[in-house]
C-alpha cells in the first residue's frame, strides 16, 4: 500500500465536500492552494459555463480531474423519458472530455415514480450504459458504474453491490481492451458493508477495470443516510483496510475525499474542511 501521509498531490476533492459554497473558479484555487492533485468538479457547477476555460483553469492549478459527477438517472417511465436521459448523458459525457476527465461518474437511478418493477429498472440501466459506452470511448472518457448503497435503491441507484456492477461491465464490455473504458467507482461509503466485498476488489483489479475510489466515513448513528457522510476517522468503516485491498488489486489512481454534510462540513469554511481532508487522509486513509 503507498504511503500517502504528507502527499495530498496523490489525493483528490470531490468538490461536493465543499458543499457548493462557491463558484468552481474559487474552488479550483483553493483546493490547488491546500496541496491536492486532483479535483472532481459537479455537472451543477459546470454547466452554462465556458467548459474549456474552466478546463484550461483546472490544468494551470496543477490539478487533474479524476472525475466528472454524475449521470443523470437512467430508469424513466416512458421510453421518450429514457432516450431524452440518453442523450442528457451524452452531453455530460462530452463535457468530460473537454474538462480532460479521467472518467464520466454514473449514479445510474432507481425506480421511475411509481414503478415497482425493479428488473425493468435494471434493463434499462443496463440497456442505457450500452447506448453511451460508444460515445464514451469515442472521447476518451471512461464510465465509472458507482454501485451505491442498497438504501438507495428506490431513488438513486438499483445497482447497489460491486459484484451487480462487475457483472454489467462484463456483459456490456465482453472483450475490453488492456484498458477497459467501462469500469467501477469505489465509494467506502457504499461497499463498506458488504460481505464479499474483498473478493470483488481483487475481480475489480484483475479486470482492470477500477476506474475512481472515493473515501468518507459512516457515521454511527447517522443523522441522514444521504447528507450526513463522515469526516474519514469520524465512523466505522475501516477505510484503511480497504484502500489496501484496492491498491493491492493494481489501483494506483488518486484518492478522492466526497463527503455529503449538509449539517456539519458544507457549513464550514472551505479552507478549514480542506484542512481537515488533509490531516485524515494522514491519520485513517
Amino acid at each position: 500500500m503507498r504511503d500517502i501521509k504528507g502527499r495530498a498531490d496523490l489525493c483528490a476533492i470531490n468538490t461536493a465536500t465543499l458543499g457548493f459554497q462557491a463558484p468552481i473558479g474559487q474552488v479550483i484555487d483553493a483546493v490547488a492552494r491546500a496541496g491536492f492533485g486532483g479535483i472532481a468538479p459537479w455537472r451543477r457547477e459546470i454547466e452554462g459555463r465556458d467548459v474549456l476555460s474552466t478546463a484550461r483553469q483546472i490544468r494551470d492549478a496543477g490539478l487533474k480531474v479524476t472525475g466528472y459527477c454524475r449521470s443523470t438517472y437512467l430508469p424513466a417511465a416512458t421510453r421518450a423519458e429514457f432516450l431524452a436521459s440518453v442523450v442528457d448523458n451524452r452531453r455530460a459525457i462530452e463535457d468530460a472530455a473537454r474538462l480532460g476527465a479521467y472518467s464520466f461518474f454514473m449514479v445510474v437511478g432507481g425506480l421511475p415514480k411509481g414503478s415497482r418493477n425493479l428488473a425493468e429498472a435494471r434493463a434499462q440501466v443496463a440497456e442505457g450504459t450500452t447506448l453511451l459506452i460508444e460515445h464514451a470511448r469515442e472521447l476518451g472518457v471512461r464510465l465509472a458504474l458507482e454501485p451505491l448503497h442498497p438504501v438507495y435503491a428506490a431513488d438513486r441507484s438499483c445497482l447497489t453491490t460491486l459484484a451487480e456492477a462487475l457483472d454489467l461491465c462484463a456483459i456490456i464490455e465482453p472483450e475490453p481492451p488492456a484498458e477497459p473504458w467501462l469500469g467501477v467507482g469505489i465509494d467506502t461509503y457504499h461497499v463498506w458493508w458488504d460481505p464479499v466485498l474483498a473478493a470483488q476488489i481483487v475481480r475489480a483489479g484483475a479486470a482492470r477495470r477500477i476506474h475512481g475510489f472515493h473515501v468518507s466515513d459512516w457515521l454511527n448513528p447517522s443523522r441522514d443516510v444521504l447528507n450526513d457522510r463522515g469526516m474519514m476517522g469520524d465512523g466505522v468503516i475501516d477505510i484503511r483496510a480497504i484502500r489496501g485491498a484496492v491498491e493491492a488489486a493494481g489501483y494506483q489512481g488518486f484518492i478522492e475525499v466526497e463527503i455529503f454534510s449538509a449539517d456539519n462540513w458544507w457549513k464550514r469554511p472551505i479552507d478549514e474542511t480542506l484542512r481537515v481532508c488533509r490531516e485524515r487522509l494522514d491519520l485513517a486513509c
